[in-house]
C-alpha cells in the first residue's frame, strides 16, 4: 500500500507544521499513480481543514504500524 506524506502549516501561525498520512486505498497503486490521483485526496483533505496550508507532499510505501 502507498500513502500520501504532506506537510503541512498552519496559516496564522505558519511555524507550527506536521506531517499528515493519508493511506492511498488501491492496494495495488504504483508511486506514478499516488503522484496523478493524490491531489484530489490532498483536495478533500484541505477543504475539511481550511486552517491549515499544504507547503509539500509526496507519495512512498505506508509505515507499518506495530500492533501490540
Amino acid at each position: 500500500m502507498i500513502e500520501i506524506v504532506m506537510s503541512v502549516c498552519i496559516i496564522s501561525d505558519p511555524s507550527r507544521c506536521e506531517d499528515v498520512r493519508l493511506s492511498y486505498m488501491a492496494e495495488a497503486a504504483t508511486p506514478h499513480q499516488c503522484m496523478l490521483y493524490g491531489q484530489a485526496e490532498m483536495a478533500k483533505w484541505s477543504e475539511g481543514h481550511p486552517k491549515w496550508r499544504i507547503t509539500k507532499w509526496r507519495c512512498g510505501p505506508a509505515r507499518q504500524v506495530a500492533k501490540a
